[in-house]
């Protein structure tokens, strides 16, 4: 009998075309002895529930159709359940393991081990290849949330809320119109934060501050070149408050990483970050957008294993 996963798919994910290319996806991982049990979500927020009912019930081993969101979502599902001392769950000695198939829309998670997408999601699940990967906790003053990419705050946050509020049905051109009104209005503005191992909160003016595990956002953006899923620490990289024109001319390093080497710019690893917001602020994290009031982020080294 061959290994069995849930699959937890988001027939939504890239306007629709995530249900048309699974077909064929699961033919082939059926064809290579692995057995697919299907869950589709009808709402946002239904790969929580679906992933920490399936926990219970001892599945250990999902694979996320569809983009950063969906894998967003299933690790909320798992955590914190999957550490233990959850009242009638039973941990088990293994770890959760999740695999991805970004049907129909990018996934930045994957983009760290190949560009290929799903088809390097099929193929790393036929070869059983899988890894250590941290997971990032994060503690805000209503509550605790996971991820495994990264969370933004700042102008890339700020570009991810103007479009997912105003602008979510127009595509490609939502995200363009979006990026020239938030240069347009290029609000730079402090977010008193304390990285492990420095004296007192950071008070100073930035364009961003991101918090990564891995390195790429927004598909090919790689916002953190020295990031690393397994290392148990937290990439935390700052922009400070550069100029509109000079944000233009070196927007083509954010793609090569090479914007980390700005004399604006700034990288550290750790283990722990506290925040001291007056305020919630608009974050993005994982690719969704959220408000709110962070407290405090640290790592849980090597508490899930990626397929990839």
């Amino acid at each position: 009998m061959g290994t069995t996963y849930l699959a937890i798919v988001n027939p939504a994910a890239g306007g629709g075309r995530s249900r048309k290319l699974l077909g064929p996806a699961l033919e082939r991982l059926r064809a290579g002895g692995i057995e697919v049990i299907l869950s589709e979500t009808s709402r946002p927020g239904q790969a929580t529930e679906m992933a920490r009912d399936a926990y219970r019930r001892g599945v250990r081993k999902f694979i996320a159709v569809g983009g950063d969101g969906t894998s967003y979502e299933i690790v909320n599902g798992l955590y914190p359940q999957a550490l233990g001392g959850i009242p009638g769950v039973e941990r088990g000695e293994e770890r959760p393991m999740l695999a991805f198939l970004p049907l129909g829309t990018g996934n930045s998670f994957l983009r760290d081990f190949s560009h290929r997408g799903v088809e390097h999601g099929i193929e790393s699940l036929l070869a059983g290849k899988s890894r250590d990967c941290d997971v990032m906790r994060l503690r805000h003053r209503d509550g605790v949330i996971y991820f495994i990419n990264l969370l933004s705050m700042g102008f890339a946050a700020d570009v991810a809320t103007l479009r997912a509020r105003r602008f979510s049905d127009w595509g490609e051109l939502g995200y363009l119109t979006s990026i020239f009104l938030t240069l347009s209005r290029f609000h730079r503005r402090p977010f008193p934060v304390r990285v492990e191992g420095k004296e007192g909160f950071d008070e100073r003016r930035c364009l961003f501050l991101s918090f990564n595990n891995s390195k790429f956002t927004g598909g090919t953006m790689m916002i953190a070149p020295n990031a690393e899923i397994n290392d148990g620490l937290v990439e935390y990289v700052r922009w400070g408050p550069i100029g509109r024109l000079g944000l233009i001319r070196n927007l083509p390093r954010l793609y090569d990483g090479t914007h980390i080497q700005h004399p604006l710019a700034e990288r550290k690893s750790a283990s722990h970050i506290e925040f001291n917001l007056e305020a919630p602020v608009d974050v993005m994290v994982d690719g969704e957008v959220l408000t709110l009031h962070c407290e405090e982020l640290d790592v849980l080294p090597g508490a899930l294993k990626v397929v990839a």
